[in-house]
């Protein structure tokens, strides 16, 4: 008998941040995989539903959830929620970040700390409740959204660099704590990709755009749905055995010093 490792029939998967953009594009990932997609965000009630009718309209079974992933209170409501008017949540993808690009003698410690709090606190607190009941039911998956950042420096984003460092490690913590109880956890690193943040600054001709291009090995930004494999990979029983690892979706980036200068 065959077994699809791939696929995620009869699992609920939450995913924070899931709205908009590279969160909502693994999302579908996930959803189109089979499973039940728990959409989050925590602009507005509008926005969510807006998102969850998009899902629906791609044929995947998705509900929406208005919850701060910052705030301990709300995250433990919502799972209670989620879990019983859904069902138990199996996957968990702590997707929700933001970013402050600032010099670092320039930024306030409140910016600061919003950004280590929403990019490396909300994971913290919502893989600590989610895996509550993933080790009284036997297993799960949590998958921690890293960055290139998570290794790399960069001009005026010491805190998203800064959280985005803390939650690899926090990753490799989770996963030493949790693997007896069958629960993965794994971590996605995004390169460069083409979304609406990034479209004005991906124009032909744009020295950003040039950089990417010369500096990515593939010569290209990615693509939002380039997310979807690892996703669906690091939420499926295929990657049972794989646990504490960070998978960089990033078209060569990190393999490579770049290109001499006479090559550009």
């Amino acid at each position: 008998m065959s077994i699809n490792l791939f696929d995620l029939t009869g699992k609920v998967a939450l995913v924070t941040g899931s709205t908009h953009g590279l969160g909502m594009a693994m999302a579908k990932g996930i959803g189109h995989a089979g499973a039940k997609v728990i959409v989050n965000g925590n602009s507005s009630q509008d926005k969510l539903d807006k998102a969850v009718s998009d899902y629906k309209a791609e044929g995947i079974d998705a509900y929406g959830y208005l919850f701060n992933v910052t705030n301990e209170k709300e995250v433990q409501n919502a799972i209670l929620k989620i879990e019983t008017e859904v069902g138990a949540i199996d996957i968990l993808v702590n997707n929700a970040g933001i970013i402050k690009r600032t010099s670092i003698i320039d930024m306030e410690v409140a910016d600061f700390e919003a950004v280590i709090n929403v990019d490396l606190v909300a994971p913290f607190i919502v893989s600590k409740h989610v895996a509550k009941g993933m080790i009284n039911r036997g297993g799960g998956k949590i998958i921690n959204i890293c960055s290139m950042m998570s290794e790399l420096g960069r001009d005026t984003v010491s805190a998203y660099a800064a959280a985005k460092g803390g939650l690899k490690m926090l990753t490799k913590s989770m996963a030493t704590e949790w693997a007896k109880y069958n629960i993965q956890t794994n971590g996605i690193g995004p390169g460069y990709f083409a979304t609406s943040q990034t479209a004005p600054i991906r124009k032909e001709g744009h020295p950003f755009n040039d950089f990417i291009i010369t500096r990515t090995p593939a010569e290209r930004w990615g693509n939002p749905e380039d997310l979807q494999g690892a996703a669906i990979f690091l939420s499926s029983k295929a990657s049972d055995f794989v646990n504490g690892h960070i998978i960089y979706v990033d078209g060569g980036i990190l393999a490579t010093i770049g290109k001499p200068a006479n090559e550009l």
